[in-house]
């Protein structure tokens, strides 16, 4: 009882401190030349973004799975998907904490707001947007020459990606994003947009949640002729689909089975492109196949 007390006790010290400083800087003209030197980044890829625009020694604090760069892993942790602990957060006394609305509960981030901590969120759906959240993370940190010139970089090769890709043939893709349950994409997504780059067609593209659950009976409708297998990194025990079990799905009887790297396709990033560039380089093996087989 006493620990939970005492452990308590440090809690709130911590809280009325935080909301101390804040009230005293609210409380003052804004400063426009202050840029952030103490952030709390709660998703992978925003720390992948820091440290892309050379702002990453500026990050006191993370999530688990932000394991890249390899700099990212002696970063201290506060928390993960299951949610942030707060007083971690709070001890490290950022400046600015920058959030994943999907990533992060939505009830962690109301409590770091009303505590008057800078909160900024780092949306994910869109890839064309990264070039945006780097120049946005630029002017945060006072590393605009750098975010301005990774961007510049970025679009440039979505551009030379989205042209090398735009005449290609079409193919009928499932991209399994989860094995159990079993579960895909639909075209609000940004997986959906990469699938779009590459010139195939996502044949569950059309369901109404964005990260639709489906059933083997679902795949066999729509016989799909390659499956897209991430890779996922995860604690997790994953039952993986034995699709040999369904000869009848044009990928499971030609063999069309293409694996990527979940951690660049998933993650709203710089390193994203690496990823486009893979599925579209395999898809454009299984695209072959196909052609010499007719």
């Amino acid at each position: 009882m006493w620990l939970k007390r005492t452990l308590l006790i440090i809690f709130l010290l911590l809280t009325s401190q935080y909301v101390a400083s804040n009230q005293s800087q609210n409380s003052s003209q804004p400063d426009t030349q202050h840029k952030a030197q103490r952030i709390v980044a709660l998703a992978p890829h925003v720390v992948e973004n820091l440290f892309a625009i050379g702002a990453g020694d500026k990050i006191v604090g993370t999530v688990e799975y932000a394991d890249y760069p390899e700099q990212a892993l002696e970063i201290p942790r506060i928390g993960g998907y299951h949610g942030i602990q707060l007083e971690k957060l709070l001890a490290l006394k950022p400046d600015l904490v920058i959030a994943w609305k999907t990533g992060n509960k939505k009830a962690d981030l109301e409590k770091l707001e009303k505590l008057g901590i800078k909160v900024v969120y780092s949306e994910t759906n869109d890839l064309t947007k990264v070039s945006e959240q780097l120049i946005k993370f630029g002017e945060l940190t006072g590393h605009q020459v750098q975010a301005k010139q990774v961007a510049k970089e970025f679009d440039a090769r979505l551009a030379k990606l989205q042209s090398q890709y735009q005449d290609a043939k079409s193919l009928d893709v499932f991209y399994q994003l989860w094995p159990e349950p079993m579960m895909s994409v639909n075209k609000n997504t940004m997986i959906h947009q990469v699938l779009s780059i590459c010139q195939v067609n996502n044949v569950f593209a059309h369901s109404r949640a964005d990260y639709p659950q489906i059933s083997i009976e679902n795949v066999l409708k729509f016989k799909p002729q390659v499956i897209v297998l991430p890779e996922e990194k995860t604690k997790k025990d994953v039952q993986h689909t034995n699709w040999q079990n369904w000869p009848q799905i044009p990928a499971v009887e030609h063999q069309q089975f293409i694996r990527v790297n979940a951690d660049l396709l998933h993650r709203f990033s710089v390193r994203a492109l690496d990823g486009v560039a893979d599925l579209c380089g395999k898809l454009s093996q299984s695209r072959r196949y196909y052609q010499e087989q007719s």
